[in-house]
């Protein structure tokens, strides 16, 4: 059985001084750095905008930062411009020891929807390949870390299990964005089959 784990947008704009920092962030690359060694398989995401995606607020007349829109017809929050394509924000962090990491799935290319999980865009419109590879790996079960808890890590670890995945989160290696509804999303993952580690 091949153990894999996913690392989650360990990006730039994701850390302390980033466009959308998620507070702590730089606090998990250590355990992320150890836990990569431990694994079969280790595959990486990385939010990859083009300039004006529309989940950003600058692209809507009026709107404020965080507030809820909507986009492809679905709530949208509007986010600071954050990923940008070829931006040093969209790199992954040089702390991030990346000599095990085998293969980088981007998202979020579509300026028209955005996409926080590692496996499809949020209208399952697309998606980015990383299951079929992941299946072809013989993978079964995933181990999940990085960036945002409550949003990126939450969809990943929602879809894996959709997808047939044993999904297991690594609550030493996330943070979210707002912890008190990553205590909320635990409850529901858990309900859904998944596993706290």
């Amino acid at each position: 059985m091949t153990t894999t784990l996913i690392i989650v947008d360990m990006q730039n704009d994701f850390l302390p001084g980033g466009a959308l920092a998620v507070a702590g962030g730089d606090e998990i690359i250590d355990e992320i750095n150890r836990l990569s060694k431990g694994y079969d398989l280790v595959v990486a995401t990385q939010d990859w905008h083009p300039r004006h995606h529309g989940s950003f607020a600058s692209q809507h007349e009026g709107a404020r930062l965080y507030e809820m829109g909507e986009l492809a017809g679905m709530p949208q929050v509007m986010w600071p411009d954050h990923c940008i394509q070829g931006t040093l924000g969209a790199e992954l962090t040089r702390d991030l020891a990346q000599e095990q990491v085998e293969a980088i799935f981007r998202k979020g290319m579509n300026p028209d929807i955005d996409s926080y999980s590692a496996f499809f865009d949020n209208g399952h419109l697309k998606a980015t390949g990383l299951e079929g590879y992941l299946k072809g790996r013989g993978v079964t079960e995933v181990y999940i870390a990085g960036l945002a808890a409550d949003f990126c890590v939450w969809y990943t670890a929602k879809d894996a299990i959709a997808l047939g995945f044993d999904a297991a989160i690594m609550q030493d290696a996330v943070k979210a964005i707002n912890p008190d509804n990553f205590e909320k999303i635990k409850q529901e993952f858990v309900e859904i089959g998944g596993r706290l580690l």
